[in-house]
């Protein structure tokens, strides 16, 4: 009978991967942030964009028009676990920003690093301000790292492995998987993909296009993300055409390479940034991490693409734990000298470490609600930086976008509760034909009110921004409709009678605030549906 019994040294080359050379330490790390972003997370209010993933959600299907459907999945299938919390809510994103910190130390053992190594890869993507923002909110930003690096991952094991392991092809298959469910999450991980194939092409490692399993990978990356290819395909590729209006309509901040190329040192930590660009450098042109190439030439095109496609400053955020792998490992190697030599700057490492902690605790308060926002603003002045602006209409909160849009929501589904009370029995009925209905003009304020009012009986928000108008009007005739934030001027010439509410409670730190409610009757458009095609909002 053949023994199942794992051997001794299996058990401990098992236990050597998981908590040796460092690697205990890093798990200790990823638990207290876990723990730091599970305590902070319901200080404030919940944000705009997770009214729009819970809406999503509770509307599964393969895609949406500024998504792939694999948040709204996930948090669908974690409300009905965890309830609908604000810890409960962002649970996913801090558990995923965690675990980015056990996945770039595994990038740094995996090119080669010691101990020391390991741990400064961990502290260095602990203090990251963009990884911390990514553990407080709900969104496709806080996946997207963990996807990248999978793929990262999976190119370094098998440039590692080449030639030593008949298994080392099959790992691209791997990498395909990870692009694809990676494609379901945000679809920018295609520039990542191009630009390690790309790097391959320009490096020796473009021998790997003569094996079958890299492009077995991409098959199996094309099979994932083909649904949602087919849902884009029957709906007129909405998301080409979102980004299409928010380039005409010129919403997003345009950055110079200057500006752009502090904007990364900004969102990854100042003090980080001397480890990232070894570890750049370190892909590009260091002996030691030679065949890594690909990757080095993976960043400088994906660098390119997002500034010349002026994106937001963010955009590049999932590639840095590689690069901070990198430079962990050459760091480490610097700072020990050649074999053999006296090792007179160990004293360096707890000091690295000791300056990295501090400067994170020192800028977490920017991306992790620890203050009241009045303290929030008198600490926000006693930083040497501006905090950057990535929308034009941002600039006109009293708080950075990112809280201020975590304000304001429940004052507007409270105006519109207001406005519903004064509906009629008749005009409450389960049939939308006969129904009032409940009109937004944008995502965060229909998803305020399926959030907070649906428990009280309001009906399903409509709106015609983002996916919300490809879910139609629902049924409702538009013979009566309680309407948020449009002008009275507009209104009139849609309706014979309106009637005005009021305005939504005054909130100082919100974005969103004294939006107006109205009570409209007596349509001059005709039906909803007749309508409907003037007021899509994609942008």
């Amino acid at each position: 009978m053949t023994s199942t019994t794992v051997s001794p040294s299996a058990q401990n080359r098992y236990r050597q991967s998981l908590l040796g050379d460092g690697m205990a330490v890093v798990w200790a790390i990823a638990l207290a942030k876990l723990v730091f972003h599970i305590y902070f997370n319901n200080r404030y209010g919940y944000f705009r964009d997770e009214f729009n993933y819970m809406s999503c959600g509770d509307h599964l299907q393969w895609g949406y028009v500024d998504q792939p459907p694999m948040v709204p999945f996930l948090i669908h299938i974690s409300r009905a676990i965890l309830g609908d919390s604000l810890r409960a809510i962002r649970f996913i994103p801090a558990l995923a920003s965690s675990l980015l910190i056990v996945q770039t130390a595994v990038l740094a053992r995996e090119l080669g690093g010691r101990r020391f190594a390991l741990v400064l890869s961990a502290i260095c993507t602990l203090t990251d301000p963009q990884y911390l923002s990514n553990g407080s909110l709900l969104g496709t930003n806080c996946l997207e790292p963990n996807l990248w690096m999978g793929c990262a991952y999976f190119a370094i094991l098998t440039i590692k492995s080449w030639g030593k392991s008949d298994k080392a092809p099959r790992y691209w298959l791997w990498f395909g998987v990870c692009a694809g469910l990676g494609l379901e999450n945000k679809y920018s991980i295609a520039v990542f993909g191009v630009g390690i194939v790309l790097g391959l092409l320009l490096t020796e490692q473009r021998r790997v296009f003569l094996n079958k399993w890299i492009w077995l990978g991409g098959l199996a990356a094309f099979l994932i993300i083909l649904p949602n290819v087919l849902w884009n395909i029957h709906h007129d590729w909405p998301f080409a055409q979102l980004m299409h209006n928010i380039r005409a309509e010129g919403r997003d901040v345009v950055r110079g390479p200057l500006d752009f190329f502090l904007q990364q040192v900004l969102i990854t930590n100042l003090l980080n940034a001397p480890f990232w660009l070894a570890g750049l450098f370190a892909l590009l042109f260091s002996a030691r991490l030679l065949p890594y190439r690909a990757l080095g030439c993976a960043y400088l095109i994906s660098y390119a693409f997002f500034f010349f496609a002026h994106g937001k400053n963010y955009y590049l955020a999932p590639i840095y734990p590689v690069l901070l792998a990198a430079g962990s490992v050459v760091i480490d190697s610097a700072i020990d000298g050649p074999e053999g030599t006296p090792r007179r700057l160990q004293w360096l490492k707890p000091v690295i470490l000791a300056l990295l902690l501090a400067h994170g605790a020192y800028i977490a308060p920017v991306v992790i609600p620890v203050f009241s926002p009045e303290r929030f603003l008198a600490y926000a002045k006693t930083l040497p930086f501006k905090l950057p602006v990535n929308e034009y209409s941002h600039a006109r909160a009293a708080l950075p976008q990112w809280y201020s849009d975590q304000f304001g929501w429940k004052e507007i589904a409270d105006e519109a509760v207001v406005a519903w009370n004064r509906i009629p029995p008749e005009e409450r009925g389960s049939d939308p034909s006969k129904a009032c209905g409940i009109f937004a003009q944008d995502y965060g304020q229909a998803g305020a009110i399926d959030f907070f009012d649906r428990k009280l009986g309001l009906p399903p928000a409509l709106s015609g921004d983002r996916t919300y108008w490809i879910w139609g009007p629902r049924g409702y005739s538009g013979n009566c409709l309680i309407v948020l934030g449009d002008r009275r001027k507009r209104l009139e010439e849609l309706f014979e009678q309106v009637e005005f509410v009021g305005l939504s409670a005054d909130n100082p730190w919100a974005l969103e605030k004294e939006i107006g409610v109205n009570i409209c009757r007596k349509p001059k458009f005709g039906t909803l549906s007749d309508l409907w095609p003037q007021i899509k909002r994609w942008r």
